[in-house]
C-alpha cells in the first residue's frame, strides 16, 4: 500500500506494530535515514538496538546470502518487546529475497523496515510494497518541510512551539538546511533552552542557527563595513591569537561584501534584496547588514568587491610583499575608509 506525504509522516512518528513491514525510498539519503530512525525507534524504544532487538542487513549480503531476511525475522532474541529486520540501501536486486521474507512473514515475526534510494514507478521493490495487504511504501521528496513536520522535530528536541517571528525564522533555516543539520539545529536549542521555560525568541534562533559563533570575525566585518578603522587592529589580533587563516577572512569578508552587493542592486530595495538573500539573514544581523547596504551603495560596494578581488590575488602571488593576515588587515583598513566616503 502506499502512503501520501502527510500519512507517511504520522506513521513515522506512530507506526502500526502489527504491519509485515514498510519501504523508505527517496533521493536524499539523509531524508531516507532520519525517517528510518524515527520509525525504527518507536517501533522498538530506545533501548532496542541494545538489547539485539534489531538487526541490521547491508542489500549486498542479502544478494549473496538470501535467507538473511527470512532467518532474522523468526528469530527469537534474549530480550522480550517488538523487533525489527533492517535492509539498507536495497535495490531491485534484493527484490526477490525480500518479497520471500514478505510471504514467509507471521504476526509476531520481527517487522521488515528497508530502506532504497530514489525508485521509479517500475522498480519491482515498489511494486512489491505498494501492491502488499498489510505492508507500506512511502516515497519522501525533497519537498520542504511542513509546518507540522517541523512541530513534530521540535517536539522530538522538547522544544515548546514558539510562535510568530521565532517559528518564521525556524521555517525558513528548515527550508535552507539540510534535514540532517536542520535537527542538529533544533538539537543545539533545545540544550541552549535547557531548564528555560520562556518562549524561544528571535534572538535564540539567530545565536544558535550554523555559523552564529564565528563573533570575532562578525565583529571584524560590520567593523570594516561600517567603517570603523580604528578597531579593525584589535580584533585582527585577537582573530590571529585564535589561529584564523588570512584566507579565510578574506573568503568570508568577500561573501559579507557579495551580500551586501546583491541587496544594495535589488530593484525593489535594500529591504527586499535582504529577504532574497540566502542562506537567509535573521534577526539583529538583518538590521544591520540592510543598514551597511544602504550606506555603501551599489558603486562604492562593487569598488570594495574589487579591492577584495585584488588582495586574493596578492595572497595568491608567489611574490607577496609581507605575512599574509598582515595584507588583509590592510585590505580591511583601505575599505573602512572607502566606507566613509
Amino acid at each position: 500500500m502506499k502512503l501520501s506525504a502527510r500519512e507517511a509522516a504520522g506513521y513515522f512518528a506512530k507506526p502500526d506494530p502489527d504491519k509485515t513491514g514498510v519501504l523508505i525510498f527517496g533521493e536524499d539519503t539523509m531524508r531516507v535515514a532520519l525517517k528510518r530512525q524515527e520509525m525504527i525507534a518507536a517501533l522498538i524504544g530506545p533501548e532496542g538496538e541494545a538489547e539485539m532487538r534489531l538487526t541490521r542487513i547491508p542489500a549486498a549480503e542479502l544478494r549473496r546470502e538470501p535467507a538473511l531476511l527470512g532467518d532474522a525475522i523468526k528469530a527469537v532474541g534474549f530480550f522480550p518487546g517488538p523487533r525489527v529486520a533492517f535492509v539498507e540501501d536495497a535495490t531491485d536486486t534484493a527484490a526477490k529475497a525480500i518479497a520471500a521474507a514478505l510471504e514467509d512473514w507471521q504476526p509476531g515475526d520481527a517487522q521488515i523496515v528497508v530502506t532504497a534510494g530514489q525508485l521509479t514507478a517500475k522498480s519491482a521493490l515498489r511494486k512489491l510494497f505498494e501492491g502488499h495487504p498489510n505492508a507500506y511504501a512511502a516515497a519522501l521528496y525533497n519537498d520542504p518541510p511542513s509546518r507540522a513536520e517541523i512541530e513534530a522535530e521540535l517536539t522530538r528536541a522538547d522544544l515548546a512551539r514558539p510562535d510568530g517571528t521565532a517559528m518564521e525564522m525556524l521555517t525558513a533555516l528548515s527550508r535552507e538546511l539540510d534535514p540532517g543539520d536542520f535537527r542538529q539545529t533544533l538539537q543545539k536549542i533545545a540544550l541552549y533552552k535547557l531548564g528555560d521555560d520562556t518562549p524561544l525568541s528571535p534572538e535564540e534562533v539567530t545565536l544558535c542557527a550554523p555559523g552564529s559563533t564565528e563573533a570575532d570575525l562578525d565583529d571584524v566585518l560590520n567593523i570594516v563595513a561600517e567603517g570603523r578603522s580604528g578597531e579593525i587592529g584589535p580584533v585582527m589580533a585577537r582573530l590571529e591569537a585564535q589561529g584564523m587563516a588570512a584566507v579565510t577572512l578574506l573568503i568570508m569578508a568577500t561573501r559579507h561584501f557579495k551580500a551586501l552587493h546583491r541587496a544594495a542592486s535589488d530593484p525593489g530595495g535594500v529591504g527586499q534584496g535582504m529577504g532574497r538573500l540566502r542562506p537567509p539573514v535573521f534577526g539583529p544581523r538583518r538590521d544591520r547588514m540592510a543598514r551597511q547596504a544602504s550606506g555603501w551603495e551599489m558603486h562604492r560596494l562593487e569598488q570594495a568587491l574589487r579591492l577584495l578581488l585584488e588582495t586574493d590575488l596578492s595572497l595568491r602571488s608567489a611574490g607577496q610583499h609581507g605575512p599574509a593576515l598582515a595584507i588583509v588587515e590592510r585590505a580591511f583598513i583601505r575599505l573602512s575608509m572607502l566606507a566613509r566616503r
